[in-house]
């Protein structure tokens, strides 16, 4: 949906924490992570999003980004996409307020996010999310108003009908302002991981079990 030359996918293994720590985040205007997130109800600053956690190669390596650490990020977004389930959730601490991911991000210097109140369904959030971007990069609307024309679209049809499918998601800080497209500077970047954990995780295993049963021959 975006130009030719403006968005980025880190997908899979690229999917890691150097590409979301990488000072060139700065220059997107839209972040989507469709990502696992973990809460952490009773240590929420324990609370974070599952990156890729091995290389190309299958050795082990840190994929949890901490919510500690995106309150550090430098994200001067217009829009953070949190594609993921139970991402709006956050704990309210006397002094504090609400923490939680979407505050994490906005700490960050996103305008806006875009988050989940509950677990939500993978098929229907790619849908709702596809109905989503085509309101804010070709049609211009402002992400609140497209979220809003999005779940319409959901809630109209007989296969989504039901809120469960759409109403989990909810908009945070900024939702007047539209995201400005330029054929100069990058617009969107997608970092995605979904099926590629397992696929990660299966490979890392793979490796080690081939090092440990090389290790035996060699030793016997």
């Amino acid at each position: 949906m975006t130009p030719r030359g403006a968005g980025l996918k880190a997908l899979g293994f690229d999917a890691n924490l150097d590409t979301v720590r990488s000072p060139t985040m700065a220059q997107y205007r839209i972040l989507h992570f469709a990502a696992h997130g973990i809460f952490n109800n009773d240590h929420p600053e324990l609370s974070g999003i599952i990156l890729s956690l091995y290389d190309k190669s299958g050795k082990p390596r840190a994929g949890f980004l901490r919510l500690q650490e995106i309150y550090n990020l430098n994200l001067p977004v217009e829009l953070v996409v949190l594609s993921a389930c139970d991402t709006a959730r956050g704990r309210e601490i006397d002094g504090e307020g609400l923490i939680g991911l979407t505050r994490g991000f906005m700490n960050a210097g996103a305008a806006g996010v875009v988050a989940s109140l509950w677990k939500v369904d993978e098929d229907a959030t790619a849908e709702l999310m596809k109905y989503f971007y085509a309101g804010v990069l070709k049609e211009g609307l402002a992400p609140a108003t497209a979220l809003r024309n999005a779940q319409i679209k959901m809630w109209q049809s007989k296969r989504r009908h039901p809120p469960y499918y759409w109403a989990a998601f909810v908009l945070h800080g900024e939702y007047r302002q539209t995201v400005v497209l330029s054929p100069h500077l990058p617009t969107y970047l997608q970092v995605a991981i979904g099926l590629s954990v397992v696929f990660a995780v299966m490979s890392g295993a793979y490796v080690a079990m081939r090092r440990k049963k090389s290790a035996r021959q060699i030793s016997s």
